[in-house]
């Protein structure tokens, strides 16, 4: 998905999880870099969007949820 807006789809990805907030603001700061969201909830499809799938932490984590 290409967005313009990423605050309703980081709602909906995140929904489910424990640390909501986290996931909420971890995702908003991936959507509005790469302008893309993986379609399904946290750690789903993150192959259909390249930059937020290859994005790292420095421990090699994945940085966007």
């Amino acid at each position: 998905l290409l967005l313009t807006g990423c605050g309703r789809e980081c709602i909906r990805r995140c929904s489910g999880g424990s640390h909501t907030n986290l996931c909420e603001s971890y995702c908003r700061h991936c959507c509005n870099v790469c302008k893309c969201m993986p379609p399904g909830h946290a750690g789903s499809h993150k192959e259909c969007c390249p930059c937020y799938n290859n994005w790292k932490e420095s421990d090699g984590g994945p940085h966007c949820p």
